[in-house]
């Protein structure tokens, strides 16, 4: 008879299935853990070493989500028998590349037969015990700090369609396979309480995930989020991806939205990719990390606060 798997029997598994946060955690000593995370979706740009760059980003973005550094990684790739292998090349080497300016490595990996190109990785970092960075821990008078602007996944969708300017694909891009490694590093010099990155979810779907563990609301006030250049254009013509409408459905009954334009509270649930870290911490500390931030050159948006009860509000 199959025993259920119980995670207190496994006293080192920092962080697993009991917990939603966004990898596993190890410990494999007093001073280290490992961390260890996948991902992998289909193309979001046509360049395929843009692509690769991105998949890699985005994987290993977790890593620093759990506030680590990357250390090994193996690829993950479903393609076509008859895509060119020059393609296939330029994707690897996409991201070996990002993975490299991570100060990690591709070991090796697997790869299957598929319709549709499929890519990302797995990956493994490094992390003290006692400094992982968890979604749940928020506490009522905490700041919450973003490190990149929202909007990639409305950009992408729209130059799926064509209607995207090149300048804001651009810059969706350089967003995209941006590092969060800066932000992970900075984040450990201060206390913070709580850390995720923004992604498939969206912003109001992985706050959710932030605040609700921590048994806390959040509020975000719409003036301080930044956007990239024409998310908001392509949200008025309501060019949405499908994800939109999943996470409206998964996280609606969370969140409250006071006079925020239709269009808007769409974009705020529209995916990300590769999207920065969202970090609640005292307001000292805050203070402390934004200069930081601000010294090393590294972005960040003071986009809100932590308060007592639950769920999400977004005001104006």
């Amino acid at each position: 008879m199959r025993e259920t798997f119980d995670e207190t029997s496994f006293p080192d598994l920092l962080v697993g299935l009991n917990s939603p946060d966004d990898a596993a955690v190890y410990r494999i000593s007093d001073e280290q853990a490992l961390i260890f995370t996948t991902d992998f979706f289909t193309p979001v740009v046509d360049d395929p070493y843009l692509y690769g760059a991105v998949a890699a980003a985005n994987a290993m973005s977790d890593v620093y989500a759990m506030g680590g550094q990357v250390v090994l990684a193996l690829s993950i790739a479903a393609f076509p028998p008859r895509l060119p292998a020059a393609i296939i090349s330029e994707i690897l080497r996409g991201a070996a590349e990002k993975v490299a300016e991570a100060g990690g490595v591709i070991a090796g990996g697997h790869t299957i037969d598929d319709d549709e190109p499929k890519f990302g990785l797995a990956v493994m970092g490094t992390v003290h015990p006692r400094r992982v960075g968890r979604k749940g821990g928020a506490h009522p008078g905490d700041c919450l700090l973003l490190t990149k602007p929202l909007g990639v996944g409305i950009i992408t969708t729209a130059a799926k369609g064509d209607q995207a300017d090149p300048a804001h694909l651009d810059a969706a891009i350089q967003s995209m396979i941006h590092l969060n490694r800066q932000a992970a590093e900075l984040a450990q010099q201060v206390p913070f309480h709580a850390m995720t990155d923004v992604t498939g979810f969206a912003l109001l779907g992985h706050a959710h995930e932030m605040a609700s563990p921590s048994g806390v609301r959040f509020r975000f006030e719409l003036r301080q989020l930044p956007f990239l250049a024409g998310a908001k254009d392509y949200a008025d013509l309501w060019l949405f991806p499908a994800g939109t409408c999943n996470n409206e459905r998964t996280f609606q009954d969370h969140i409250t939205f006071r006079e925020i334009p239709d269009e808007i509270q769409q974009l705020l649930y529209t995916p990300e990719t590769s999207g920065g870290l969202l970090i609640a911490l005292g307001p000292a500390e805050a203070d402390r990390l934004e200069r930081l931030y601000r010294q090393a050159g590294q972005p960040v948006w003071r986009v809100g606060e932590v308060m007592e009860g639950e769920g999400i509000e977004v005001v104006p």
